[in-house]
């Protein structure tokens, strides 16, 4: 596997928060609007995935893709890190709280192994 730069989510947001605002775009940049773009992104994400039928055409697509999910991945994030700056919600703090309450929808000894919903356990 490729080494991975080390980024900061913080680090990535004022990335992104400079190329809109030399651009002059927040002014296009209402929530409704955000959440758009972000759904509309994830949507070309699953394109990639659309139609293959086995595990194996996954796998063959993405060793021949894997540049192309990886930039439809980034225009992802780019719309979570715009979308949370605007809306001063603290990501790390909002993913760290989320992944506690995880844990406590799906505890360890009743859902290793399982696809099931928390409510289905």
């Amino acid at each position: 596997m490729a080494e991975r730069k080390t980024a900061t989510l913080q680090n990535l947001e004022k990335q992104v928060i400079a190329f809109r605002d030399l651009r002059d775009w927040k002014q296009f940049n209402n929530p409704k609007d955000l959440a758009l773009s972000l759904s509309l992104e994830a949507a070309e994400v699953l394109e990639h995935f659309q139609w293959k039928a086995t595990p194996e055409d996954i796998e063959k697509h993405i060793k021949m893709h894997k540049k192309e999910i990886g930039e439809e991945l980034s225009d992802v994030l780019y719309w979570v890190l715009t979308m949370s700056h605007d809306l001063e919600i603290d990501l790390a703090d909002a993913f760290e709280k989320k992944m506690r309450k995880n844990a406590k929808k799906y505890p360890l000894k009743k859902s290793k192994g399982k696809s099931a919903k928390y409510n289905q356990l």
